[in-house]
């Protein structure tokens, strides 16, 4: 070929790049649309196999003692459904006692609010308050009866669909607790035999920074709660428990989970305490969350899971932008597995990485230290 024609290196190198980058994008993205498209499916099957990462340790401690599997299993599926259901019972409780009072604090809130527009800085009339009351409730009204019962149906699916994805997951975690060894040797025999090994291998590295992820996220989230609900129960806000529940539940997103979901409380004791309140208790979400990212995060998070906290932002983003909540829950668990895998797989070729990512035969400083050609 002449030389005229010859391809640059440069383009040959992106070229070549290029296109696998492509077809790697193409397998995830498929990958992705698949998993959302069968998400009735998907989503409670992995909610159910981190409720096996969370309590699979103590059903093979039951069996350990000589209790048998199965019975291990029942009673830990029995557990954790009493946990539940007592932590619902909790909450309700809670809510039905202090509601009253909470209803009180709003309306007593809204007069100052109503107060605060007539003689603050807007300066507003009677009539004109009087007429944004009678915009917004012609607009309630306006909805007609079709969009009622169109809203409530819609209600009614949504119900239908939770608890038909709880009782998945239920049975998920049930068989994966009793026999998910038997259910991953047979998910093996479905790739090609040379694969196998690896294949096997690298499931067992991506269960163990699953489990590892789990644990140090239920201690964090813990953490969280009891600080943020002690805070709360200090300045006198009301829905404590409840708020814990929630700050615990959000924790499970990592590094913006506790802070959103903290914002609750704030909110809660802007409405029952005033303003300054919700400043003090504004003030312990933030030290509480500075404590989870400065503390508990690269002690718990950096050594158990070793994912950067960028990789996890990325991917928090990235997971509410394919599926919302349930996209961010998921995400970092995914992160994990992967980064598990990917070590693993560096280490079956015979060359692990180090801690910062690179190769072992790869000083850290090489570029730096590298004499130019």
């Amino acid at each position: 070929m002449s030389a005229r024609y010859q391809v640059p290196v440069g383009m040959e190198i992106a070229t070549a790049w290029a296109w696998r980058l492509i077809v790697i994008a193409a397998a995830g993205f498929g990958l992705l649309w698949l998993l959302q498209y069968f998400s009735e499916i998907t989503v409670p099957i992995t909610i159910g196999l981190l409720g096996t990462a969370l309590t699979i340790g103590v059903v093979d401690a039951l069996e350990r003692r000589g209790v048998p599997r199965l019975l291990a299993t029942l009673l830990v599926t029995i557990l954790m459904l009493v946990t539940l259901v007592g932590l619902v019972t909790l909450v309700g409780q809670q809510l039905s006692t202090q509601f009253d009072e909470l209803r009180s604090s709003i309306v007593a809130g809204i007069g100052e609010l109503r107060d605060w527009a007539r003689n603050g800085p807007l300066g507003l009339s009677d009539d004109d308050l009087n007429g944004y009351v009678t915009q917004v409730q012609d607009a309630i009204a306006g909805t007609g009866r079709q969009a009622v019962i169109d809203q409530a149906t819609a209600v009614g699916i949504s119900l239908a669909h939770f608890v038909t994805g709880f009782f998945i997951a239920l049975f998920a975690a049930v068989f994966f607790l009793y026999e998910g060894d038997r259910i991953w040797a047979w998910v093996v025999t479905l790739f090609p035999r040379d694969a196998r090994g690896k294949v096997s291998s690298s499931g067992y590295r991506a269960w163990e920074s699953l489990t590892s992820f789990v644990r140090a996220t239920v201690i964090v989230a813990l953490v969280d709660a009891v600080g943020i609900a002690l805070g709360a129960w200090l300045l006198g806000v009301p829905l404590t428990f409840a708020i814990g529940v929630i700050v615990f539940l959000g924790a499970f997103v990592p590094i913006i989970g506790a802070f959103v979901s903290g914002m609750v409380a704030v909110l809660v004791a802007l409405v029952a305490q005033g303003p300054w309140t919700a400043l003090f208790m504004l003030l312990v979400v933030i030290a509480v969350q500075q404590l989870e990212s400065h503390v508990l995060q690269p002690f718990l998070m950096g050594r158990l899971v070793a994912v950067h906290p960028l990789a996890i932002i990325a991917a928090i983003a990235a997971g509410i932008t394919v599926s919302g909540v349930v996209g961010a829950l998921v995400a970092v668990p995914l992160v994990a597995c992967l980064n598990g895998v990917v070590k693993h797989l560096a280490e079956e070729a015979g060359n692990p990485l180090q801690p910062d990512g690179l190769p072992e035969d790869v000083p850290p400083d090489a570029e730096h230290s590298a004499e130019p050609a």
